[in-house]
Order: C-alpha cells, then structure tokens, then sequence
C-alpha cells in the first residue's frame, strides 16, 4: 500500500511539474484570446455613435465574427495535428493580435463585419487546438482540472478586462483617436509578443523537453497509454457522425447563444443602469468573478467524481434560470444584475465540463478534427447570440426580449445535455 501512495505521490508532482510549466502561458494566451473577442462590446459604448451602427449591426457585426471562425475551425485543426501545436498556436495567436489592433481602423458597418470576419478567421482553431495539445500530456483525471484551469480564463478576462476597457475608453482624443480605438490598440498588440513567446516557451510532446527526466516522461507515457476510452473513435469521417459528437455539438451551441448574447451585450445593458463607463467596467467585472469562483467550485465537484454529463444539464438550466430572473427583477437593477451573474455561473461552469468529455472517447486526428467540428457547429452560437440580443433590442426597444430568448436556448442546450446519459453512459 505504501509503495502504490509513493506511485501515486510521484504521478502528482509530475503532472504538476508539467502543469506549472504549460498552463501560466496558455492561460495567458486566453485571457486576451477572449479580451480581444468580447472588448467589442465595451468598444460599442461609444463605437456604435461614432461610427453609425444600429443596435442589429453591431450586433451582427459582433457575431459575423464566427463566420469566419467556424468555416476555418476544422481545416486550423487539422493543420496543428500535421504541422505541430508549438507553431500553429504561436501563428494563430500572432495573427488574430494585428487583425485585433486592426478593428481600430473600422469606419462603418461594411468595414467593422470586414474586420470582424477576418478576426474570425484568424483566431479559428486556438480553443479546440489547445484542448487536444492537453490531452496528448494529460490523462482524463488531471485533464478535467487543467481544462477548468484554462478556461477560467474566459471569465477572467472579462474580470479585468472590464475596467481596463471601460478606462481605455477615458482615453478619447488622446493623440487624436478615439477611445474606442485605443482600447483595441492596447489589447490587440500584447498579443503578437505573447504569440512569439510560445514559440519558445511550448513543445508538441513530453518527449521534446529537457525539464522532464526519462523517468517522469515514462509515467506521462504509461498514464496516457493507460486510460480508458469508452467506444474510442480515431477516424475524423467517423467521429462527425457519432451521435455523441453531433449532440455535444448542439448542447455548445445552445449555451454559447446565450454565453455571447449576454457577454457582448452586458456593457450596454449595464449602461442602462445610468453607470459611467469605467462604473460598467467594475460592476460587468464584479459579475465575472462570481462566475470565476462558481467554474473552479464547479469543476472541483466534477474531477472528485460527480457525473459530467449530469452536471452540464444542470449547469445550463442555472443559467437559463438566470436570465428569466434578470428580466422578472428588471425594474431592480441591482438584482437584476445579481440574476445575471447567476447566469454567468451556469454559463462558465458548463464550459468547465463540457470539453472533458469529447476527449473521453475521440483520439489521435479524430480528436483534433472531431474537436474542431464540435466547436465549429457550437461557436456558431457566437454568431446567433449577438444578433438576436441586437434584433430584439431594436424591434422592442427593451433587452429583455432578448434575455428571454437566451434563456429559451439554455433549456434546450439542458435537454439535449441530459439526453447523452442515453449515449454516454457513466459520464
């Protein structure tokens, strides 16, 4: 008993070790992968006035973005299988930050999708690349932790991103440009530095690295070897027809609608609150952080043992929850504010589970392909979201109607998810 506790002692320190290598920077690399993608909806606080953008367009604008990012999803993913992680995640990561820098230049709604479909187009492939680059140095029981780990940094950079944005937007006519332009100046170009970095900083397999010795490289080995994949798919043509794949696909869709209606719009409907914009900045902040605390509680609960499948329903029905609360309080804007941090828990916290379990049963290139389609059928929500909360608002002049729609694609993205306990028993 004591020499399988040393074993296990000794498994943790590695994975650990790798962990602390790997994660600082990848976590960096998705707080601005999202600052970049979300700011627009700070931008639009003034943006929208500035340069003539209704509240349908902006928020087509804003969701046209995932145009271009799911019809290069698959193709960006596989290139990072045949080409390698290492480079493809600094190229990706290069490009979106001088074609994030670049939406200062829009200066109408034709030229705004334009950049905003380019930007798409650039950042395709980063969340679902570096979801499969974990699972080729992390088996399941480590990968659900450093999933939750990564993708904490979604709500993070809306936690600090938030009050930078809002205080970017102070900045107006310093220099000549417009607030809204040097905030996507400042957050845009950091990112090509950070791109060059992981270029140095990453390496496509444990067998690559020199702060690994041969004995902790063989427990990686052993452990991913090891694991368990209940009705394993390595085929790509395969893997886009499993009924699994097909509903996870729509479950993410469901939750994304919401994820992106809610977190391109929150700034405007903060503003309805009659705030400042560095006043929305800290209180869209303070909302995040609740959702921050709410993700790792909720993954915690998962990676000791708690059924996945069981807990992303439940995550999506809270945040369906959420926005029906938001909109009965609406004439309370505190507590209306409070409802809709209830639906950022849920919201971040199915995104905590969601991506473990795809790695269960997908490998080799039918996980980076069968990744890339996942989130290519469910970032086009990203698309859907904007665009309702924008056409709602401007046909009803209140956002609630909105809500009420994001709330309506929870529930089903809860259904759906409740369904694959039928397909995939014992997650």
């Amino acid at each position: 008993m004591s020499a399988i506790a040393s074993a296990t002692d000794v498994e943790r320190r590695v994975f650990a070790k790798i962990g602390w290598r790997l994660m600082p920077i990848l976590i960096l690399a998705y707080i601005f992968n999202y600052l970049d993608r979300n700011n627009v909806g700070f931008a639009g606080l003034t943006m929208n006035q500035a340069i003539g953008l209704t509240a349908t367009e902006f928020g087509f604008g804003a969701g046209v973005f995932f145009v271009g990012y799911c019809l290069l999803e698959i193709p960006s993913n596989v290139a990072l299988y045949r080409i390698g992680a290492r480079v493809w995640l600094s190229r990706i990561m290069i490009s979106w930050g001088l074609m994030s820098a670049a939406t200062a230049l829009a200066v109408g709604p034709k030229s705004f999708y334009a950049l905003r479909l380019l930007l798409g187009a650039t950042e395709a492939g980063f969340f679902p690349g570096v979801a499969f680059y974990l699972g080729t140095w992390f088996p399941a029981r480590y990968r659900t932790r450093m999933l939750a780990w990564f993708m904490v940094a979604i709500p993070v950079s809306s936690v600090v991103g938030g009050p930078i944005s809002g205080w970017l937007l102070t900045m107006n006519g310093v220099g000549g440009i417009a607030g809204w332009q040097w905030m996507f100046l400042i957050e845009g170009l950091p990112v090509v530095l950070i791109g060059i970095a992981l270029l140095y900083l990453l390496a496509d397999s444990p067998e690559e690295v020199a702060w690994l010795t041969d004995e902790e490289r063989c427990i990686v080995r052993d452990q991913l070897a090891a694991e368990k994949r209940p009705r394993e798919v390595r085929l790509l043509s395969a893997a886009i027809r499993d009924v699994r794949v097909l509903i996870l696909a729509l479950v993410q869709f469901g939750f994304l609608v919401g994820s992106y209606g809610i977190g391109i719009f929150l700034p405007l409907i903060l503003r309805e609150g009659r705030l400042s914009e560095i006043e929305v900045g800290f209180v869209s902040s303070a909302c995040y952080l609740a959702a921050v605390i709410g993700m790792i509680l909720w993954a915690g609960h998962v990676d000791r043992g708690a059924s996945k499948v069981v807990n992303l329903s439940l995550a999506c029905a809270l945040s369906a929850c959420g926005f029906l609360g938001a909109i009965l309080f609406r004439d309370d804007f505190r507590v209306s504010v409070v409802w809709m941090a209830v639906a950022l828990i849920g919201l971040n916290g199915a995104r905590a589970i969601f991506w473990t379990i795809p790695a269960r049963f997908l490998t080799g290139i039918a996980a980076a392909g069968g990744l890339a389609f996942i989130n290519s059928i469910g970032t086009s929500g990203g698309f859907v979201g904007p665009y309702i909360m924008g056409w709602l608002t401007d046909e009803t002049g209140s956002f609630s109607a909105g809500l009420l729609a994001m709330s309506g694609f929870l529930v089903l993205a809860a259904a759906l998810a409740w369904s694959l306990r039928r397909f995939a028993p014992g997650e």
